[in-house]
């Protein structure tokens, strides 16, 4: 059993980023676990919800919410890695008592240096919890990371965390989605969907302000406040 992490929703103007870790037997994963991005989005949350449910599956979850992506004090990469080290932490917690320490993580790396974000996840996770990595009430066992580009669709239990931290991070837009009824389609939520890029047209331009789960650092959001000012001006 070794331990795999991944995160979803690191580029998109609405709603979180979702981190998540799995710890399993890579022989009982499912055939077909690979990249979320090459696995079918019913079949997303039909695998997601068999590694949520399966008792010899470990499964951590971590969100990272549009107030904390904008802080002035973090940037993406730092958020990468605290995410996913409280998604290791979620996990880890759960894993059972003769889990080999180290525990072996495998991190899809989320910096242009794989070493350097292995070398910052091991350090997020056996940190004390101060930058808000969930509290455990026994002591975790010790990590040994490593991280590489392209990790979720070349290492199973990390395609596996990419599978889960997909569904989540989906089911999340649709939730939030349902929050504004009298908007058509909120989208993916990505810069380059029409949908999201019309509705926070459409948003800012009815309140004259971001949604609650807009990333309000995010260029297309200014854009969208910039448009509307610029509108109201020629109004004027």
């Amino acid at each position: 059993m070794y331990l795999g992490v991944d995160e979803a929703g690191k580029g998109p103007a609405l709603g979180p980023m979702v981190a998540a870790a799995v710890a399993a037997d890579p022989a009982s994963l499912p055939a077909d676990v690979d990249d979320s991005k090459r696995v079918a989005p019913a079949r997303r949350v039909e695998m997601a919800a068999a590694l949520r449910s399966d008792p010899s599956v470990a499964v951590g979850i971590a969100r990272v919410e549009p107030a904390e992506i904008d802080r002035p004090d973090t940037d993406m990469n730092t958020l990468t890695v605290r995410g996913q080290a409280r998604a290791v932490r979620a996990a880890l917690a759960d894993l059972p008592p003769e889990a080999d320490d180290p525990v072996r993580v495998v991190a899809d790396a989320g910096d242009t240096s794989e070493e350097r974000f292995a070398r910052r996840l091991r350090e997020f996770v056996e940190s004390d919890g101060e930058d808000g990595t969930p509290e455990v009430d026994e002591p975790l066992p010790s990590v040994d990371v490593t991280a590489a580009h392209g990790a979720d669709a070349d290492d199973p239990a990390v395609g596996a965390a990419s599978v889960v931290a997909k569904a989540v991070r989906d089911a999340a837009m649709a939730e939030i989605d349902a929050a504004y009824p009298d908007y058509d389609d909120l989208g993916s939520g990505y810069p380059s969907d029409p949908a999201t890029r019309s509705f926070l047209a459409a948003y800012v331009d009815d309140t004259g302000e971001l949604p609650d789960c807009a990333r309000e650092s995010w260029s297309t959001c200014e854009d969208a406040l910039a448009a509307a000012e610029q509108s109201a001006l020629d109004e004027f």
